[in-house]
């Protein structure tokens, strides 16, 4: 089932020269497939009821023509390629003029409240998806994003309680505010960037102390968030 909805871009929303940003890209997606998940059962307000709560693993983000401050936009998603505990999730955005401005893909796991361990996808899920052959991308699979051997910069920081959602993790989008601030003058300048990869890896909670190393590899732009030796998650933007 092909899922959609008419939203409309917010001040918050508005970047460089009005066209939005990034981050309100993200934020689009991440609630398209909320409401989504809240029409077949399995939302928000949900969790409790089910005892399972999705948990987002990638973001592959492609802009296509950018979106301006105060355009109406169609939003449209879809479950796809479901496996035992793992699915993903695809996603388009149309402007006024119905030009397809962002394609979208993601990979969610259910997990279960209880155990925090990662749940099987029933059949129930996949009956109230009513899941989609359908991919934005050429490849069924989001790649797999390579950590660089050498880094240029590091940037160390202590998230806040700003910064935490209601799993008690770090919200998913605020990889990538923080991802920014460790960009170079030059390379922040030249935002917003057309390509997002988001690889996470292993939640970070209040009270963790985590180092940001940026490189600039095969044309993009890395970052990747450790905290000790354990990496946490890896951000790749480039246009």
């Amino acid at each position: 089932m092909i899922y959609e909805e008419e939203m409309k871009t917010g001040i918050e929303d508005a970047g460089k020269n009005g066209f939005i940003t990034n981050r309100a890209i993200l934020r689009i997606l991440e609630n398209i497939g909320g409401y989504h998940s809240d029409n077949v059962g399995y939302g928000l307000l949900d969790i409790e009821k089910n005892g399972v709560s999705w948990f987002l693993l990638d973001w592959k983000i492609k802009v296509i023509k950018r979106p301006k401050y105060g355009e109406k936009l169609l939003v449209r998603t879809w479950g796809r390629n479901v496996k035992r505990v793992s699915t993903n999730r695809d996603y388009e955005i149309y402007n006024e003029n119905k030009e397809l401005c962002v394609i979208g893909t993601s990979k969610w796991a259910l997990v279960d409240i209880n155990n925090k361990k990662i749940a099987k996808i029933t059949p129930d899920v996949i009956n109230r998806y009513e899941i989609e052959e359908k991919s934005v991308f050429e490849e069924q699979e989001i790649e797999k994003a390579n950590i660089p051997e050498q880094f240029i910069s590091t940037y160390t920081f202590k998230p806040t309680r700003r910064n935490i959602d209601l799993n008690g993790h770090m919200h998913n989008i605020h990889y990538l505010e923080i991802a920014y601030e460790i960009l170079p003058e030059g390379a922040y300048k030249e935002r917003p960037y057309n390509n997002i990869r988001i690889d996470y890896k292993k939640e970070i909670k209040l009270g963790d102390s985590i180092t940001c190393k940026y490189a600039f590899q095969d044309n993009k732009h890395i970052i990747v968030f450790k905290n000790e030796d354990v990496i946490n998650c890896i951000v790749e933007l480039w246009n």
